[in-house]
């Protein structure tokens, strides 16, 4: 894991990265040089009267003082620029995999968990990045620089610390193995606060049509609660870590004190050591708290890191199976051989079952269904959205697990049951279809779609601001938005899904008349719970419990089809 995210580390980062300790070693080298000097400035300047001591051992300190200051704020500089720079690679890899997901994929990662790992995992990592490349090589090298100069100083009051070095090792690590678990639990809990969020804001008019904000509220607190309970599982451990190290510290000075001040005593060490050997021990016991405070954050971040690399090592389910893909889609032509699909695999319950269709290049096929039939699980099948679990799906004759994945999804246009737009103007949304449209295929496109009059209705046209999600637009008006962003495409295939259930029957007849004179060569599907919305098409699937039920035209279905015939007529007794 630790391998792997380093290797996203952009060379320059890393470079940063390697500076940053040994600028950390300058630092720690004249901070444990300074107590040597000030024994000296005590023991041969203060003690013995003489100033010119006092003067050379002084300006020592305060030479060695700049120095370590000069290293510090050089290391400060390079751990800053190596771990934001981490932090951006990390999300950057962590975006382009998501970009990469099939369907399948991002099922297996609600949203929220996905936006939880791109924040504060994130964070979480690169505060422990900067951590590790200065604390965790400062607090060892000063541990280990002090405790050299502590032994050099005295021996014999040095093996205090034999006794509290073990004390404390014994204390993190058991620490860390009950805690660790923990931690995982309380990220989970964000993720489940953050989905709880998310999905009240995106339902917000829902909650309030139905006066459900009591509802809402109580589910929130519930959500606030858990995750305050992980977060106080996780912490009431962690919280013995201050109060160990204080009375390891504490009790070292006070034994060292004892000790020491009896040596004075007695004659075997002078003033100025002992205070030089008690600065060497707030190094040392300082260091052992940075190492108590790295333990603390590691522990944090190992629980991010895992999540992160979850996500990172995640094998997109939609792969190029060819050497050299297929990049040129002859035509419009779709076929389904003997397939299969369950969105668990192949252990999955089954919801499209042995379908075999041919659909020639230009032609307008219809499809309708009961809910739960399968509809848009059949047409995301074209694009490769998802694969087939059994049977193939081709698309100009060739299967669409050889196609590029970008030269087959730029020919065929999807306008999804939910529509999305993004923040932005309406036409940079419309430049999703084709970035290289001008203002006549704009305005072309959206006459189609029956949106040019209302896009022109707003006092800025075009350049209307639209809120996320296009909160500001109606239902139609996002719908026939989408449909326009569609036919910019120019595609070879044309996939409506339900996409024209919000607007009225006459603008409904209207974009049909339009995709019919300005798309002939292309290949439409229509899905629809409207009889209306397809009885003109050249062949209407009719599918059923995830099986084609019936094939062939309106007159040929009222004939034969008794789903299809029901259908009709219950919507006809609806008009009359």
């Amino acid at each position: 894991m630790i391998k792997m995210l380093w290797g996203l580390t952009a060379p320059q980062n890393k470079r940063m990265a390697l500076l940053t300790p040994l600028l950390i070693i300058g630092e720690v080298l004249m901070e444990v040089s300074i107590p040597l000097l000030m024994a000296g400035v005590i023991n041969q300047g203060v003690l013995a009267g003489d100033l010119a001591a006092v003067l050379r051992y002084g300006g020592g300190m305060a030479g060695m003082a700049l120095l370590s200051l000069a290293f510090g704020v050089a290391a400060a500089k390079t751990s800053v620029t190596a771990s934001v720079g981490f932090s951006e690679n990390v999300r950057q890899a962590l975006f382009y995999r998501v970009q990469d997901f099939s369907f399948a994929n991002v099922d297996r990662f609600s949203t929220a968990s996905l936006i939880t790992r791109l924040t504060t995992d994130v964070g979480n990592l690169q505060m422990a990045f900067m951590m590790c490349i200065r604390m965790l090589v400062r607090s060892p090298v000063m541990l280990v620089s002090a405790t050299l100069m502590a032994l050099r100083l005295n021996a014999k009051l040095a093996t205090i610390f034999l006794v509290a070095i073990p004390v404390l090792g014994g204390s993190l690590i058991t620490i860390a193995a009950v805690t660790f678990p923990r931690f995982q639990r309380m990220l989970t809990r964000v993720d489940g606060l953050n989905a709880r969020v998310q999905e009240n804001l995106n339902a917000m008019r829902v909650v309030k049509a139905y006066v459900r904000e009591e509802y809402e509220t109580e589910r929130f607190e519930q959500a606030a609660d858990d995750l305050r309970r992980a977060m106080l599982s996780a912490e009431k451990l962690l919280v013995l870590n201050g109060p160990i190290m204080t009375f390891c510290m504490n009790a070292c000075m006070i034994a060292v004190s004892w000790f020491g001040g009896q040596m004075i005593i007695t004659g075997t060490m002078e003033l100025g050591d002992l205070m030089s050997f008690l600065s060497y021990i707030s190094q040392i016991l300082m260091s052992l708290m940075m190492l108590s405070m790295i333990f603390v954050m590691l522990l944090m971040s190992r629980a991010s890191a895992a999540r992160i690399s979850e996500v990172l090592r995640e094998v997109p389910e939609i792969r190029v199976e060819r050497a050299e893909p297929v990049t040129e889609v002859a035509d419009g032509s779709i076929a389904f051989d003997g397939v299969t699909f369950s969105y668990g695999g192949a252990d999955g319950v089954r919801v499209l079952k042995g379908i075999d269709l041919a659909i020639a290049s230009g032609e307008t096929i219809g499809i309708i269904g009961g809910t739960g039939s399968a509809k848009s699980t059949l047409v995301q099948l074209i694009p490769r959205l998802y694969d087939a679990t059994e049977g193939r799906v081709l698309v100009g004759g060739i299967d669409v697990k050889d196609y590029d994945l970008t030269a087959l999804r730029k020919q065929v246009a999807m306008v999804l049951q939910k529509n999305e737009l993004f923040s932005g103007t309406i036409r940079e949304n419309l430049l999703w279809g084709d970035e290289a449209a001008t203002q006549e295929q704009i305005e072309a496109a959206c006459r189609a779609a029956s949106a040019h009059d209302f896009i022109t209705s707003f006092p800025d046209g075009y350049e209307t601001v639209l809120g996320q999600g296009g909160v500001n637009l109606s239902g139609g008006q996002k719908q026939r938005l989408c449909i326009a962003r569609a036919l910019l495409a120019h595609p070879k295939i044309l996939i409506l899904d339900d996409s024209t259930s919000a607007v009225d029957t006459a603008t409904d007849s209207h974009i049909r008349q339009a995709l019919r004179q300005q798309l002939p060569g292309t290949t439409k599907l229509i899905i629809a719970q409207r009889i209306a919305s397809v009885m003109e098409a050249d062949r209407i699937v009719v599918l059923s419990e995830g099986r084609i039920e019936a094939v062939g035209s309106h007159e040929e279905l009222m004939e034969r089809s008794a789903i299809y015939r029901e259908v009709c007529e219950s919507q006809q007794k609806g008009v009359a």
